[in-house]
């Protein structure tokens, strides 16, 4: 038995390992009130950073049942970013505009 759980145990590390080494990075900008992107695919374990290129706040948010969050008000230069930990569509907003929307797909 003990034969057994060592590479089993070995397995589920390099699993892990190599599902977070794999996870990648994206960016999405807020330039005029909108979003720079109408929608993007990412893959579970993705982070996409919103960064905020406008003279103004923006608040990103979502509501979705695939990923909840809201990255508060921020002035233009700063960013935020969410990890997409589980498979669906994802629909982003800015609470100060609600003109602004985009998609996550997360595959």
């Amino acid at each position: 038995m003990r034969t057994l759980i060592l590479p089993l145990t070995l397995f589920s590390l390099a699993c892990s390992f190599s599902a977070v080494t794999m996870a990648a990075e994206h960016e999405v900008g807020q330039k005029d009130k909108q979003f720079t992107k109408k929608s993007i695919s990412v893959k579970v374990g993705d982070k996409v950073n919103f960064v905020n290129n406008d003279e103004i706040f923006h608040n990103v948010f979502s509501l979705s049942d695939a990923k909840l969050f809201d990255l508060g008000s921020y002035p233009k230069g700063d960013s935020r970013s969410v990890t997409f930990d589980q498979k669906g569509v994802v629909e982003v907003e800015c609470a100060i505009h609600p003109d602004m929307k985009m998609t996550v797909n997360v595959e």
